[in-house]
């Protein structure tokens, strides 16, 4: 769906880079529903990034707190393979398991339309996406338990 994979492209090309940040684990958590809690589970530091609309400029990055987002995402019901993001922050925090630390990054789209290619927009900003990330994967040694 063009700019709505823009988080799956990104940990792709982060995870390239791996050997960088030997305490960090990348996964694509876009399909993985309500397993997502179980990913997440007592980590002490947890980033996601998405495609989210902002009211900003498309192609804009920001981060944001779980307490600074929310959501207007239409569940048909609790299902295994759909899930809401904050609901599953939500469910960790009663389960005890939360992250210390949960950094959200949205990225406003340019199109979201039936395509496997990101918009010109997207694109051309990858770089500048993963420096923005990257530093924030290097904070990850100031957060202890």
């Amino acid at each position: 769906m063009g700019d709505e994979g823009v988080g799956p492209f990104l940990v792709a090309n982060l995870a390239l880079q791996a050997n960088d940040y030997p305490f960090t684990e990348f996964a694509d958590a876009g399909t993985t529903g309500i397993n997502l809690l179980h990913l997440i589970a007592n980590r002490k530091k947890v980033i996601f990034i998405d495609c989210a609309y902002m009211q900003t400029p498309p192609g804009t990055i920001k981060k944001f707190t779980p307490d600074e987002v929310k959501t207007a995402k239409k569940l048909a019901g609790q299902s295994l393979h759909e899930s809401d993001l904050l609901k599953i922050i939500e469910m960790s925090k009663q389960l005890g398991e939360c992250p210390l630390q949960i950094v959200i990054f949205g990225i406003e789209p340019a199109e979201i339309k039936e395509t496997s290619a990101l918009s010109r927009t997207i694109a051309g900003k990858i770089e500048y996406y993963i420096s923005v990330i990257t530093e924030e994967i290097r904070t990850n040694r100031a957060v202890t338990k």
